[in-house]
């Protein structure tokens, strides 16, 4: 299976997942900021199913910010039904978008971090192979994470995944699953009582996380 189909089938799984909530469950605040976790299930269907016209004219609006960009583009959508989003993941479920100077790996971990976005609050499991991580975690430490992904760089920590045979940086150690790992990368707090070891301390202070 390539990184394509990897992605397909992943964005099928969440799909399954999403038509099991209930409408409250819609409504809970995820780990991405101020959005809900369907605002950050229609975003995951923004690239793929934005044409190239829409979504410069959101570059536009937010003035050269993707963030603020996915926030127009999300906000424009907020009012669909539950079954729409569902129905459009599975919908570009194949479908190869990228942002702009980006590769795969980009829509990937996009999707793997906000998929953990939606259930960790919700005390869910997304049951995603464990191997994939390794892409994500490599794709957050590269330059190319710094536009968008991770733009306040690294920690100085080691950081050391218990469940796949990754490492990376220098420094006092942590160490914890891989998706803890990644999530803590893009500045999601949330998952740090998953990690462990004597880089903690400075982990905690490092301004994605403190603020």
């Amino acid at each position: 299976m390539d990184h394509w189909d990897r992605i397909a089938a992943e964005r099928r799984s969440l799909a399954d997942l999403l038509d099991t909530l209930t409408a409250e469950q819609w409504a809970t605040p995820s780990l991405c900021g101020a959005w809900t976790v369907k605002e950050v299930a229609v975003h995951l269907t923004s690239g793929p199913s934005t044409s190239m016209l829409t979504f410069l004219e959101a570059m536009v609006r937010a003035r050269g910010s993707f963030d603020r960009a996915n926030e127009w583009l999300v906000t424009r959508r907020a009012d669909v039904e539950p079954a729409q989003v569902t129905a459009w993941l599975r919908e570009y479920a194949e479908h190869r978008f990228t942002p702009p100077t980006m590769d795969w790996h980009a829509p990937y971990s996009d999707l793997r971090l906000h998929t953990q976005d939606i259930v960790v609050p919700l005390g869910l499991d997304a049951g995603v192979p464990v191997e994939g991580w390794r892409d994500v975690l490599d794709f957050l430490v590269s330059k190319a994470a710094l536009r968008g992904f991770a733009p306040k760089g690294r920690p100085d920590v080691a950081l050391s995944a218990t469940d796949l045979d990754w490492s990376h940086g220098s420094g006092p150690t942590v160490s914890g699953p891989a998706c803890a790992l990644a999530m803590v990368l893009c500045g999601r707090p949330a998952l740090l009582d998953r990690l462990d070891g004597d880089g903690l301390p400075t982990l905690r202070t490092w301004p994605a996380l403190a603020g």
